[in-house]
Parts: C-alpha cells; structure tokens; sequence
C-alpha cells in the first residue's frame, strides 16, 4: 500500500470520526496502525539470464582461467586462433562421447561399447557451440571483431575435421540441410522431368 493510499484511508477514517462524533477505540487504532505502517520500497531485481546468457558466461570464464594457467600466462589482447585450438584440445580430457580409433572393431559403430578401449571426447556439437558462444562473448568483452581467435580459419577447419572424424569412428553422417526453394525461383531441369 503506497503512502498516498494510506493518507487517503486515514482521512476517511478522520472524516467519519468527525461526522459520528468520536470514534470507536477499534477504529482509533486501527487507523493509527496505517499511519505508523510504512512499506518497504520495491527492489527491482535485475532479470534472469537466459540458459544461453548464463552458459556464455560460463565458457568465457573458463577460457579466461586457461589464459591465466597458460604457461607462460597469456592476456586476450595475444590470444590467437592457435591458443583457441590448445583450449580446444585440452578440454577433450573431460569429454563424455566415445569415439573409436581406426584399429578398433567397434569403429563405424553408432553403439557405444563400455568394454571398448578407445578414448572419450567432446562431441563435436559440444565444441561447435561453445566456439559460438565463445566468439559472441568475446566480442561482447570489448574484442574487435576482425581479430576475434574463435572465427578464424584454423578453428573453422578444426571443428570441421573433428565433425568429419567423429562422423567416422561413430558411423554417423552429417548431412547439409537442403535450401528451401524460394517462391519464384526457376526450376531446375531435373525437377522439370519428374513429373
């Protein structure tokens, strides 16, 4: 209840006081009661982050961290695609997705085997959205686009071997999603002859 609100409760309270005579002492309190109640303010909290915005975070300080365990320790300003492709590789070591050498005989296989030596890794997927929220935090960090480490070309290249690699060891195909057609656009021979 705002204080106005509670103003114009005890004039009503008061006019009607004045219009009976006296009030009851149940009123006389009650009244004194909303004068002495005062609210607190409303604290306006900041919104919640998204479970992207909250994920973003996450990752950028964990590179910051491998920055500054880095040896010697390196600052963002010279970090390169190369030190992006270090992170990259180092954090396979707390992968969960098997994926199985050539020599294996589970290799090609979807399925994956408990008894299988092969080693676990970071999904491709995994790697490929982190690089992306890496690359807007960056750039949300104060970083130059045109010198953004997550968008170079060795990292593009990396995360493409890694997609076709993994598609391999565990049989699964990546396939380009077909464009759609856009209204108005000419046929091609081969969909003219269909019919």
């Amino acid at each position: 209840m705002s204080a106005a609100v509670a103003a114009a409760a005890a004039a009503a309270l008061s006019s009607r006081c004045n219009s009976t005579g006296t009030a009851s002492a149940p009123d006389a309190a009650r009244s004194d009661l909303h004068r002495s109640f005062i609210y607190p303010p409303r604290v306006l909290l900041p919104p919640a982050l998204s479970r992207y915005e909250s994920q973003k975070r996450r990752d950028w300080s964990a590179f910051q961290q491998y920055l500054r365990d880095h040896r010697p320790p390196l600052v963002l300003s010279r970090c390169s695609g190369a030190h992006v492709l270090e992170f990259l590789k180092y954090l396979d070591q707390f992968g969960k997705t098997k994926v199985h050498a050539e020599g294996c005989p589970l290799f090609g296989c979807p399925q994956p085997s408990p008894a299988c030596p092969c080693p676990l890794r970071q999904a491709w997927g995994s790697l490929d959205a982190l690089v992306g929220r890496l690359r807007a935090a960056f750039e949300e960090n104060g970083g130059d686009p045109e010198t953004n480490p997550f968008g170079t070309r060795a990292v593009r290249l990396y995360l493409r071997e890694v997609r076709d690699a993994q598609a391999k060891a565990r049989g699964i195909v990546y396939e380009k999603k077909k464009r759609k057609k856009q209204y108005g656009e000419p046929r091609s021979d081969a969909m003219m002859f269909q019919h």
